[in-house]
């Protein structure tokens, strides 16, 4: 039995009271993803950014609402854990100035000025201790799977899922499983609920039951 950390959702930035940052991930393929490592038997955590959705009753469930928070909860739950999958979506960018009151119309232009949030999976992938593993998702709308790749690599990702935007609020998804040595492991398409099964069972084929993986 491994104990398992997921990150699900999105991330809001706050610019002012009443205005913020986000996208638009629902938390289902974290939550699919939660139920099938629960049905195989494992333990499961969830950091989780502001949903609709539920999560399945018998996971651990920490909420939490910025890019910031969240790393901070996978930093406190990661070194417990056998592995992590980031699912989440958080804001890659945030305000360099919050305004601490809202913000009124002028009739003016006015100027965001954003700077990069830390990156979660990357800082967790640099800290793993061996034998400790680290599954990334990736979202790309151009050279999808160069850009993917990369990122597996600097994130010292194990697995990685790719998908597109059409992943964003919808019930179906296609993926493509891609191992660092840059083999297209499976390619699958679904509703997310049964994605989560046969994305779960390739990392339980790839890193839990893996005598190769170190």
């Amino acid at each position: 039995m491994a104990k398992i950390l997921i990150t699900s959702g999105p991330t809001r930035q706050y610019i002012d009271p009443v205005r913020f940052l986000s996208n638009a991930s629902s938390g289902r393929m974290g939550a699919a993803l939660a139920s099938a490592a629960l049905e195989a038997g494992h333990d499961v955590t969830i950091i989780s950014g502001p949903v609709e959705i539920a999560y399945p009753s018998q996971a651990v469930v920490k909420k939490v609402v910025t890019t910031e928070e969240m790393l901070q909860a996978a930093q406190d739950y990661f070194p417990s854990c056998d592995g992590v999958i980031g699912v989440a979506a958080p804001c890659d960018y945030r305000p360099s100035e919050v305004f601490p009151h809202k913000i009124s119309k002028t009739g003016q232009k006015w100027h965001l000025s954003l700077e990069e949030t830390p990156d979660i999976i990357a800082t967790l992938g640099s800290t793993k201790r061996p034998r400790q593993w680290v599954v990334g998702f990736a979202l790309e709308t151009e050279d999808p799977r160069l850009r993917a790749l990369r990122k597996m690599i600097t994130k010292k990702c194990d697995l990685l899922v790719l998908n597109g935007p059409t992943a964003i609020d919808s019930l179906e998804n296609q993926v493509e499983i891609l191992h660092p040595s840059g083999k297209t492991l499976a390619i699958f398409q679904g509703n997310k609920m049964e994605l989560g099964k046969k994305i779960f069972r390739m990392i339980e084929q790839n890193i839990l039951e893996s005598p190769d993986f170190v």
